[in-house]
């Protein structure tokens, strides 16, 4: 693998930067006082502000459907590239209308639904991207990069806004400036306007070029790839590969959505539904929305809920997803999703134990409960998302780029996002009921769908590690 290889897929990755700051910023903007006062939140009690606040931070991700819903329009007759490039136009006019909206929640619901869309097309089409331009044998790790680059991004977020929360939460009421959570939301634009910019500078998908019979510019694409020239052999060989499979597909006729359910094909549509679906209801975006509120809940200090513990989580979500691009090329996908599952089901009961325990110091101040349950819930929390960020964070969108043939890729990664949007719209607008009304057992159900994405991965799940498309098939259709 070379610089350029390199460069181009960790550029594409940045699509990945923009989901991870906006769940980094939400996490911050939704404890500052003047944002819930200029939308009214502050007014509403129990339920309703739930529904409310539900539905300003589950607005991005309903967006994010429809953009996985038209992505695959977008990829295939404009390119990968030049989606991803209106992707990042489209986040760009979202995140001013959400940092100019009217006093009424409505409307910022209305600009995260746009920004949303622009996450939700690039979702599809920048992985599909990665696994097109990157060398097969590094072709997990480099697609591995988008999961790496969201959770740098919430990192990036839950740092820069803080230091904002920091400096303006201390003023009294009449004094709080709307700037806070305006500049808060605005920081987004360096990074979408980065990737509009930068993406100019890359190549097309070869797969693509050669998909509308421009062989040569596939051929040049590839020679600067591999940093040769177009007459390389090695060039040649992977042009005719591509050609070979464009060939194929076309024999077969233009593809549709029903193809996704063929006989060659369903498994893996139904095993990238499933995955994505089951990566949500893991809970991970219940912690990353909402741990601030989550840590204050167990008794922690504002500061410490706001600004110490969502760095520290974050930087282990991070941190952590370096491991998993290691052991998805080491280990294989199926056994990171197994070991994944377990681990997480074991530290969500964690959390259930050790917040009973906290409950009842909180209950009824007679009985004397250690400090150290509290401590252990918050530990509990850090070893869920480690556990998460290097097995079920990456291996759902290495899988859904790679599995399906060319003909139907596009398709088959919009089903994937669409999956994991849809579910994470569901879980983030119940977010605040669920810690308001199930509290603790919030961590129950999600231990109890830990342990069925386990079954699902030991039994229904098949390894994609080191298979062409030949042997995919034969595994798939169960030949093999």
């Amino acid at each position: 693998m070379n610089s350029f290889q390199l460069l181009v897929c960790v550029t594409a990755s940045f699509c990945g930067l923009l989901f991870g700051y906006e769940v980094g910023v939400m996490n911050v903007v939704n404890t500052m006082d003047a944002f819930n006062i200029y939308f009214g939140l502050n007014k509403w009690d129990g339920t309703d502000k739930d529904w409310r606040s539900g539905m300003i931070n589950s607005a991005f991700l309903l967006g994010s459907v429809l953009g996985a819903l038209v992505a695959t329009y977008f990829g295939e007759k404009y390119g990968r590239r030049n989606s991803i490039i209106v992707g990042a136009c489209i986040f760009i006019v979202g995140i001013f209308l959400e940092a100019f909206s009217p006093a009424n929640y409505l409307f910022i619901s209305f600009g995260r639904i746009v920004a949303g869309i622009a996450i939700g097309l690039n979702s599809v089409i920048a992985p599909t991207y990665i696994s097109e331009v990157a060398p097969a044998k590094y072709r997990g790790t480099l697609s591995s990069c988008y999961q790496l680059m969201t959770t740098f991004g919430i990192v990036i977020a839950a740092a820069i806004n803080s230091i904002i929360w920091y400096k303006t939460n201390f003023k009294p009421e009449d004094q709080l400036d709307n700037m806070e959570w305006k500049l808060a939301l605005l920081m987004q634009l360096v990074p979408g306007i980065g990737l509009a910019v930068l993406m100019f500078f890359l190549p097309k998908s070869p797969r693509w070029l050669c998909s509308k019979d421009r062989d040569e510019e596939a051929a040049e694409v590839l020679a600067k790839l591999n940093a040769t020239s177009s007459s390389d052999s090695l060039v040649q060989e992977e042009l005719k590969a591509i050609q070979e499979d464009v060939a194929s597909t076309r024999a077969a006729g233009s593809s549709s959505v029903s193809e996704l359910f063929s006989s060659v094909v369903r498994r893996r549509t139904f095993i990238t539904f499933l995955m994505q679906l089951f990566q949500q209801w893991t809970g991970i975006n219940q912690i990353m929305y909402y741990q601030s509120q989550v840590y204050e809940r167990m008794g922690f200090t504002k500061f410490t809920s706001t600004c110490v513990l969502p760095i520290i989580n974050n930087l282990v979500n991070f941190v952590s997803t370096f491991p998993g691009m290691w052991g998805i090329e080491k280990l294989g996908r199926k056994t990171l999703l197994v070991i994944g599952a377990i681990m997480m089901a074991v530290f969500h009961l964690g959390v259930f134990i050790c917040s009973t325990q906290t409950q009842k110091e909180q209950d009824n101040p007679a009985i004397k409960v250690a400090n150290s349950w509290k401590i252990a819930a918050v530990i509990c929390i850090f070893c869920f998302v480690f556990s998460f960020a290097w097995t079920w964070g990456p291996v759902p969108w290495v899988y859904q780029a790679e599995v399906f043939p060319l003909r139907v890729r596009v398709k088959g990664s919009a089903v994937g996002s669409l999956s994991n949007y849809f579910n994470n719209w569901i879980l983030t607008f119940l977010g605040p009921y669920l810690m308001t009304h199930w509290k603790k057992y919030t961590f129950l159900l999600f231990a109890v769908c830990c342990f069925i994405a386990w079954a699902y991965s030991q039994f229904y799940v098949i390894e994609s590690k080191g298979l062409n498309l030949e042997e995919m098939d034969a595994k798939m259709s169960g030949k093999a």
